[in-house]
């Protein structure tokens, strides 16, 4: 309702926002045309990936792991893959290894910690011309997304505890509504991407 273009179901566990095969179904078919399904997946089993492709309308898959350019690829079906960056990450060499992803995620590097971190990274490690589409993740939310769009110019921007009842202080462990998804601050942010989006120039 909010005009998002794509939402997330995350299928890692360990996730507070992970959800069953059994409601990614249902919320995968609840969507209207236009709307890209993502399925999220950190260092799964090809089994997993294979049934929930089975069982679930997925448009796009996601691998925040340590997955390999020829795991991604087995699925037959577009991906992208998440980078967690630091100094010293080559974001030129990771996307000449992912060559086959539609586009590279970009999220802030939190040891042990695969996202959904609601922590930011240094825009500025992001090397201009890079050869795939990025997608800025990490710590974006209302106040700091039309920043973000500025200076990066991403082709899309992904949040998620930046759009959640307890925000970014959730994320990190201040509070328990972590994972609960608040409609007022998605709104703010979808404002705030198209408002920046008419800004540039």
């Amino acid at each position: 309702q909010a005009g998002a273009d794509a939402i997330g179901l995350v299928f890692y566990e360990r996730s507070p926002r992970h959800v069953s095969i059994a409601q990614a179904a249902q919320l995968a078919a609840a969507l209207p045309p236009f709307v890209t399904s993502v399925g999220l997946f950190v260092n799964a089993e090809a089994a997993l990936v294979r049934e929930v492709l089975n069982r679930v309308p997925l448009d796009l898959l996601q691998f925040h792991g340590d997955e390999s350019p020829e795991f991604c690829a087995q699925f037959a079906r577009p991906y992208l893959k998440a980078i967690r960056v630091k100094a010293g990450v080559d974001l030129l060499q990771c996307a000449a290894r992912f060559s086959t992803a539609k586009a590279l995620l970009l999220d802030a590097h939190v040891e042990g910690v695969p996202g959904g971190t609601g922590a930011t990274f240094d825009w500025s490690l992001i090397p201009k011309g890079m050869p795939l589409p990025v997608i800025l993740s990490g710590g974006l939310d209302a106040e700091n997304v039309a920043a973000a769009i500025k200076q990066v110019r991403p082709y899309a921007v992904d949040v998620s505890s930046g759009v959640e009842s307890g925000g970014v202080e959730a994320a990190k462990g201040i509070n328990t509504l972590k994972g609960i998804k608040d409609a007022a601050k998605i709104a703010a942010f979808i404002n705030e991407v198209k408002r920046a989006d008419v800004r540039l120039p």
